[in-house]
């Protein structure tokens, strides 16, 4: 009897080969409504004007809420291993580091 089972209300959750792969994203736009909040994960390229939407994730305000929750405690985590996570401030809009740092492209 060392097969494990699924307890009866435990969920099994599948992770295709595709998904696994993850999707890198350098910005993330929120937006909601009094039904669902919407999660756009975006990725921007030194010295691209367009940007386009790589993954959006669409959720009720509870499930937002235990998002938040869990990322709150996996930062906390993180940060007693590997030390503080440096903090960004800005003029309190989104950072949208448009080169990056290097030359622009020009065509």
């Amino acid at each position: 009897m060392d097969e494990k089972k699924p307890q009866k209300n435990q969920i099994q959750i599948e992770l295709s080969d595709e998904i696994g792969q993850g999707v890198f994203a350098n910005l993330a736009v929120i937006t909601h409504s009094a039904a669902e909040f919407i999660l756009d994960f975006i990725r921007i390229m030194p010295g691209v004007p367009k940007a386009r939407v790589k993954s959006r994730i669409i959720l009720t305000p509870e499930h937002a809420k235990r998002l938040m929750a869990a990322l709150k405690d996996n930062i906390a985590k993180y940060e007693s291993v590997h030390g503080p996570i440096k903090d960004v401030k800005g003029s309190g809009g989104p950072v949208v580091p448009m080169n990056f740092g290097g030359p622009t492209a020009q065509a």
